[in-house]
């Protein structure tokens, strides 16, 4: 098979689809990689290092999407790239089709096989394509959330591990995933007192295992939103839906509420967001204010610390793109029930239920 390896051309999204460790295992077992020129670059690897572990360097996007099979990209395709993805061709990504009708309907009119990081799910619902972007991000929602708590960037002005005779910030986490459990042990390691809450009693009770006394665990509801979001400094949101928009926690009319210059990082808002304010931003613009609080709601975080965050997500993305090389997709799902719930798009069919009632579009069942 044809991998073909474009270089990100989303907003400041530095990683890149995979690393030469992973074009090294593709050639060896016979397959051809075509990368697009400095496609690695940002991310610590240089042409040189492709060409050392079999790639084949190409000067343009075009070059790539014409010669390629299969598609390996971090982000979903922007409006430049609609044109350029082929009927039955296989483009392996993060997609978040639930949070962006104009992407879906592009990728339905392209009739392409739209497999889809972000939903490939294991037997016991979880993640395994996510989760390294997740904990990236949830660590990172820490650390630019105390960034954006300064005063010179209109935060409220608190340090959040606090110092001596003065008490430390309170960080309020919504969901007790993968980006909340992170988040919360980043903001419990600089001191800071941390509230995390959750729906399932089961995450708690693991929360509460796992994590110091100062990490405390409530049931989430809008009655304890609405109660902590008055007294907490920093504020994370982190829930997810697999596949579905992120359910809005946090109401416009609840800002008023916060004292000023709360922050809000919003982790959620590549699949919408679960702040009825947020709207997506990028690395060059991150943040926006509302009624007095910060918002911050880049969609692409990990694009941030790419070196990490590329050898990170092939670690866990190269045994997929390996079956589906050198099996077809469609064999690699026969095979392969946690591959086969990344399906989302099928020439042209939505084959994922939650997309479809989002758009209200057609659910055709996978048939394979």
């Amino acid at each position: 098979m044809v991998i073909g390896v474009p270089t990100e051309i989303k907003n400041n999204e530095n990683r890149v689809g995979i690393t030469p460790g992973g074009v090294y295992e593709l050639v060896k077992r016979g397959h051809s990689v075509h990368i697009q020129k400095a496609a690695g670059f940002n991310s610590g690897f240089t042409d040189q290092h492709y060409i050392d572990a079999g790639a084949t360097i190409l000067d343009t996007i075009e070059e790539v999407y014409a010669s390629a099979e299969m598609i390996v990209k971090v982000k979903e395709p922007i409006e430049p790239e609609y044109k350029l993805i082929k009927k039955d061709q296989i483009v392996f990504t993060y997609f978040h089709f639930a949070s962006s009708e104009p992407l879906t309907r592009a990728m339905i009119a392209s009739e392409s096989i739209c497999i889809a990081y972000e939903t490939v799910e294991e037997e016991d619902r979880s993640l395994p394509l996510l989760t390294p972007m997740s904990e990236v991000a949830g660590r990172m929602s820490i650390q630019q959330g105390a960034r954006y708590l300064e005063k010179p960037v209109k935060g409220r002005g608190v340090l959040l591990g606090g110092v001596p005779g003065v008490s430390p910030g309170k960080v309020l986490v919504l969901g007790a995933g993968v980006v909340g459990i992170q988040a919360a042990k980043m903001a419990a390691g600089l001191g800071a007192h941390v509230t995390i809450l959750d729906i399932s009693m089961k995450r708690l009770r693991h929360v509460n295992d796992i994590m110091p006394p100062h990490v405390v665990t409530e049931f989430s509801n809008e009655f304890n939103i609405r109660k902590h979001i008055k007294t907490h400094d920093l504020i994370i949101g982190g829930v997810l839906i697999p596949g579905a928009k992120a359910p809005k926690l946090i109401t416009r009319d609840m800002l008023k509420e916060m004292r000023p210059g709360t922050v809000i990082v919003d982790v959620a808002v590549d699949q919408g967001g679960c702040v009825e304010t947020s709207k997506p931003t990028t690395h060059e613009d991150p943040v926006f204010i509302i009624d007095d609080v910060v918002h911050y709601c880049v969609a692409n975080m990990p694009g941030a610390v790419p070196y990490t965050s590329t050898v990170a997500l092939t670690n866990v993305t190269l045994p997929y793109v390996l079956k589906i090389a050198d099996q077809g997709w469609k064999s690699a799902c026969l095979k392969d029930a946690t591959l086969k719930k990344g399906v989302n798009i099928v020439g042209g069919d939505v084959v994922y239920q939650e997309i479809s009632e989002v758009f209200d579009v057609p659910y055709v069942p996978l048939a394979i």
